[in-house]
């Protein structure tokens, strides 16, 4: 079995794969002061709940939080015993990356490009893909009919924004993420809701749009991270909705590796 990691600024992503099935996947909180000893109580107390066996084959962990790599890395390594790769310099995607400095993209970005172009690009010869990310930040990636990774958009998550409210304004209160009742707020939190949920989805459809005037070529929209399925239904650009695309990504950039 195959264990991906997914570590964002917020959440850590963990999936197990049964070569091309995934088994169980699961999302706890994202912290650079967690060791190695506490990743193998709270992995292995997963798999018990899940009725899983530790046996691991391998690992691999994709992270925008440096400081979670290392502790991570050894708790795969001394805990379980396997090999384990991190998406970074070196590792084979098979995807060229075609922005000005490809060291600075994001490896979740990358990631979530392989997996799209896999499974929604490579069929269709002449139609490209946006992918957008409802994580810790909002990120629009613009993937090319050959399946380059060409560049994209980086925005102020969702929660953080709502957050930002809550904190800097003193008579708004803090509100759930949600679909509010009508357009038309009638009272503060509506209000509030409203323009937290539309708004956002208006801005993902405003940049979508832009995009694809400056790419000139069909493309088709992907949806993933924590919010995309409560966003991606007020949408009007969004084509598609897959919570769980960077654990597949992972999946495949670890069997190109092995291949190779």
């Amino acid at each position: 079995m195959l264990l991906a990691i997914d570590t964002g600024n917020t959440n850590t992503v963990l999936g197990v794969f049964d070569g091309e099935r995934l088994l169980r996947h699961w999302r706890i909180a994202t912290s650079e002061d967690r060791t190695s000893d506490e990743y193998a109580i709270a992995l292995r107390q997963l798999f018990e709940l899940a009725a899983l066996s530790p046996e691991l084959e391998a690992a691999i962990i994709s992270s925008v939080v440096p400081g979670a790599v290392a502790p991570l890395r050894r708790c795969c390594e001394q805990h379980f015993g396997v090999e384990t790769l991190v998406v970074g310099p070196g590792i084979k995607s098979g995807m060229p990356i075609l922005a000005e400095n490809p060291k600075e993209v994001g490896a979740d970005r990358i990631v979530n490009g392989v997996a799209a172009f896999e499974r929604f690009g490579r069929a269709e010869q002449d139609l490209g893909l946006i992918v957008v990310d409802f994580g810790t930040a909002t990120t629009l990636d613009c993937i090319s009919p050959r399946g380059e990774y060409l560049g994209g958009a980086i925005c102020p998550g969702v929660t953080i924004s709502a957050d930002a409210l809550y904190h800097h304004a003193a008579k708004l209160p803090r509100v759930e993420v949600q679909r509010p009742p009508s357009v038309v707020g009638r009272n503060t939190v509506h209000c509030l809701q409203v323009g937290i949920y539309y708004g956002y989805a208006a801005m993902v459809d405003g940049l979508v749009t832009r995009m694809k005037e400056e790419l000139g070529f069909a493309v088709r929209v992907i949806a993933t991270g924590g919010l995309a399925t409560l966003i991606g239904e007020a949408s009007t650009t969004i084509d598609e909705v897959d919570d769980l695309l960077t654990l597949e990504g992972l999946r495949l950039i670890y069997r190109r590796n092995r291949a190779a």
